[in-house]
C-alpha cells in the first residue's frame, strides 16, 4: 500500500513555502543526535549503541539505521551480520554527511524541522561537549541548507540541585561563541517574534524537584536571553499526578512560558488509549493553554522498544513493547490530536534507536543473532518519514484521504 498523498519532490516544495515563524502548521522531531564511535575522534567508544562494546549480546538499540544512502566515509562496520551475511553498518552522529541526510529526508518528505536535543550533564564532560557543539553546528548548516528550521532543547534529565546554573552559562557561551539564535541564524525557529528555546524535564516525579530553579531557568530565557520558552512536562501536568509532582507551584512556573509540550511516551500503547488521551486529556489541556495564553505541542510517536537497552541493565522486556503495528499507531495520534484543536505536531524521535521511537529509515532485515531488533518486514522503510510528511499537510489544513488507518494516494 503506498501512503503518500503528494510526491515527494511536491511535498518538500511545499513546506518550503509554507515554513513561517512560529509552530503553528508545523510538524517538528525530537532529534537526538548522540550516536557516537570509536574512530570519531570523540574518545567515548560506542556511545548510546552499546558503550564500551558493541556486538551481538552487548548492545543498546531496538533498531538498526538504514545507511546504505550515506557515503562509505559515513558509514561504520561493526561485528553485527544481517541474515545474507554482510556486515551490519551504523553512523556516528558527529558525521557531517549522516546529519545532511538526515535533513534531506526531513526535506523530501516534508518535515519541517528539529528539537535538538542538549543534555545538562553531558556537558560537564569537554569530550561530550565538544561532539555537542559539533552536532549543533553540523545541523545549523544542514537546516539553512535544506530549509529546515530547528530549535535548542536543554534537557534537565540527571541535574541535581544547583546545577541547573550550567544551562545558563552554556546558553550563554553558545550565544557569544556560535551566535546560536542570533538573528543571523535564519534557521533557527522564532515563536511568538523571538527565538524559542525548549527546557525539557520539569515536574516528573521521577527527579529531584527544583521549582525555585526552574523558575529561574524560565525567568532567564524569557527576560535575559529575550527567547520565547517551551517546557517539555509530564503527560499529568495539569491535573498534578501519576508522572508529575503535586505541587501547584509547577502550574505557576508553566503559565510563565510560552508553550507547554506534554510527554506521552510510553504513556499509552494502543488507539482507543490514545482516543481516550486524545478526546480526554488532550481537549482539557488546551482549555487550561487557553486560559492561560499558552501555545500547546502534543507528542506523538511510533512505537516503543528498549528490551536490549534494558538487558544491559539486567532487565528482561519484551521487544517492540508498544507495537508500530505498520505506521497505524503514529497516525492515531497525528489525527487525534489535530481534532482535538492542537495546531502543530512534535514527534518521538527522528533518530531515537535505543527506545525504539525512530521514524528515519531503518533496516527490516536487522542483525540476526543474541541480539534482537525490531522490524516490520512487509513496512517500506520510508513509511514513518512518509507519515509525518502527511501529518504535516493536515496541521496545514490539507487532509488526506485514509484506509486502513493510513493516508493513501487517491
Amino acid at each position: 500500500m503506498k501512503i503518500a498523498l503528494l510526491p515527494l519532490s511536491l511535498i518538500g516544495l511545499l513546506t518550503s513555502f509554507l515554513h513561517g515563524e512560529g509552530l503553528e502548521g508545523k510538524v517538528m522531531c525530537g532529534y537526538q543526535g548522540w550516536f557516537r564511535t570509536p574512530e570519531d575522534g570523540y574518545r567515548t567508544g560506542w556511545s548510546h549503541y552499546g558503550g564500551r562494546a558493541f556486538a551481538p549480546g552487548s548492545c543498546g538499540i531496538d533498531l538498526w539505521p538504514d545507511v546504505r544512502e550515506l557515503p562509505e566515509s559515513a558509514r561504520v562496520k561493526t561485528d553485527f551480520r544481517h541474515p545474507d551475511g554482510s556486515v551490519a553498518e551504523v553512523y556516528s552522529s558527529t558525521n557531517p554527511a549522516a546529519i545532511s541526510k538526515h535533513f534531506e529526508w526531513m526535506r523530501d518528505y516534508g518535515i519541517d524541522g528539529i528539537f535538538l536535543q542538549r543534555f545538562a550533564t553531558t556537558m560537564k564532560d569537554p569530550y561530550y561537549r565538544r561532539a555537542l557543539d559539533d552536532v549543533l553546528v553540523n545541523c545549523r548548516k544542514s537546516a539553512a541548507a535544506t530549509g529546515r528550521q530547528w530549535v535548542l532543547m536543554y534537557d534537565l534529565s540527571g541535574l541535581k540541585p544547583g546545577e541547573t546554573k550550567l544551562l545558563i552559562e552554556d546558553w550563554k557561551r553558545l550565544a557569544n561563541t556560535l551566535k546560536v539564535a542570533d538573528a543571523s541564524d535564519t534557521a533557527y525557529l522564532r515563536h511568538r517574534d523571538k527565538p524559542l528555546v525548549a527546557l525539557w524535564g520539569l515536574g516528573f516525579n521521577d527527579r529531584p524537584p527544583m521549582l525555585d530553579e526552574w523558575r529561574e531557568l524560565v525567568r532567564f530565557f524569557k527576560d535575559d536571553a529575550k527567547c520565547s520558552v517551551m517546557l517539555g512536562v509530564p503527560a499529568c501536568w495539569r491535573t498534578l499526578d501519576r508522572d508529575a509532582i503535586a505541587d501547584p507551584a509547577l502550574l505557576q512556573i508553566i503559565a510563565m512560558a510560552d508553550v507547554v509540550s506534554p510527554w506521552t511516551v510510553g504513556r499509552y500503547g494502543k488507539i482507543p488509549e490514545v482516543t481516550r488521551h486524545a478526546t480526554g486529556t488532550v481537549k482539557d489541556d488546551l482549555a487550561w493553554c487557553r486560559d492561560h495564553r499558552l501555545d500547546y505541542l502534543p507528542v506523538a510517536f511510533p512505537g516503543f522498544s528498549w528490551h536490549n537497552l534494558m538487558a544491559g541493565r539486567g532487565r528482561d522486556l519484551p521487544v517492540n513493547q508498544i507495537a508500530r503495528d505498520g505506521g497505524r499507531f503514529l497516525w492515531s495520534q497525528a489525527t487525534q490530536y489535530h481534532d482535538a484543536g492542537a495546531k502543530a505536531l512534535y514527534i518521538a524521535m527522528f533518530d531515537e534507536l535505543d527506545e525504539g521511537t525512530a521514524i528515519f529509515k531503518t533496516r527490516n532485515d536487522p542483525p540476526t543473532g543474541v541480539s534482537l531488533f525490531v522490524s516490520e518486514p512487509d513496512v517500506p522503510n520510508d513509511r514513518y518519514l512518509r507519515i509525518a510528511g502527511q501529518a504535516g499537510l493536515l496541521f496545514r489544513g490539507k487532509a488526506p484521504e485514509t484506509q486502513d488507518g493510513l493516508p493513501v494516494t487517491k
